[in-house]
C-alpha cells in the first residue's frame, strides 16, 4: 500500500463499458491497497442470458436486477468499517445501459418513467463513492477482451452496440459530478499484463482522491503516462 494513500475509510468504484476490464482492475487494486473488492453480479442475473436474446422483452427486467443488486452492494459497501473497492457502480445501470434500451426502443415510455423514478429516488438517499475509475476503451479493444473471457451470451453483442454505449458512457461522464474522476485508457494500460501500469494507477490513485483527473498515455515518453485536466 502506498505510504501516502489517505487515512481513513475510502470507497472507490470502477466504471467503463462491457470487458473494459473493470473485474481485473478491481481485483488487483484491492489486492495491492489491501481493500475489500466487491464485484458486478453477471453469473447469478437470472435474466442475462435472455436480455442478450431478446433485448425489448427482457431489459426492463434486467435493469431491475441490477438496480437492485448494485443497491444492496452500495449499502453494504457504506456499512463496511474499513476501505472498499466497487466493481460497475449504480449510476451506470440507469445513465447508460438503461437509457440505451429506451434510445433504441427496446424499453417502453411507461417503463423508461418507472426505472427512473425508482433510480433517482434512490439517488437520494445514497452517498456517492470517494472517486470513480472511469476505463476509457475503443470498440476493437472492448471486442478482443469480450473474445478472450469467453462468455457465451456475449458472444452476439455488437460492435454497434459498443459502440453506442461508449457515446453515452462518454456522456455521461462529462456530467457526472457528485464525486471525483480518474478517467484511465484501458486502451494503452494495461494492468494484467504490465505490473508498472497498475503501479501507476494506485499512485494516481493514492495522489488524487478528488478533483478530475485524466491519464493519457505518450509511447515517446520514459514514464508511459502524463496528466492532464
Amino acid at each position: 500500500m502506498p505510504d501516502d494513500l489517505p487515512l481513513g475509510k475510502k470507497f472507490i468504484a470502477i466504471a467503463g463499458n462491457i470487458g473494459v476490464g473493470k473485474s481485473a482492475l478491481t481485483e488487483r487494486l484491492a489486492m495491492a491497497l489491501g481493500w475489500e473488492p466487491f464485484f458486478e453480479a453477471v453469473n447469478d442475473n437470472p435474466y442475462l442470458a435472455d436480455f442478450y436474446q431478446d433485448m425489448a422483452r427482457w431489459g426492463f427486467h434486467s435493469q431491475i436486477f441490477f438496480l437492485g443488486r448494485r443497491l444492496r452492494h452500495h449499502i453494504l459497501l457504506l456499512q463496511r468499517p474499513h476501505s472498499v473497492i466497487q466493481d460497475r457502480t449504480i449510476y451506470e445501470d440507469a445513465e447508460v445501459f438503461a437509457r440505451n434500451l429506451y434510445e433504441r426502443g427496446d424499453l417502453s415510455e411507461r417503463d423508461w418513467r418507472v426505472y427512473r423514478e425508482l433510480y433517482e429516488t434512490l439517488l437520494m438517499f445514497l452517498p456517492p463513492p470517494d472517486l470513480v475509475l472511469y476505463l476509457r476503451a475503443s470498440v476493437p479493444t472492448l471486442q478482443h477482451r469480450i473474445a478472450m473471457r469467453g462468455r457465451p451470451f456475449e458472444r452476439a453483442i455488437s460492435a454497434d452496440y459498443l459502440a453506442r454505449l461508449n457515446d453515452l458512457y462518454e456522456e455521461w461522464i462529462q456530467r457526472f459530478d457528485l464525486c471525483p474522476v480518474l478517467t484511465i485508457p484501458a486502451d494503452y494500460l494495461d494492468f494484467v499484463q504490465h505490473p508498472r501500469h497498475l503501479r501507476l494507477i494506485v499512485n494516481k490513485v493514492a495522489e488524487k482522491l478528488r478533483g478530475k483527473e485524466v491519464v493519457t498515455f505518450d509511447d515517446t515518453l520514459e514514464d508511459p503516462v502524463k496528466e492532464s485536466g
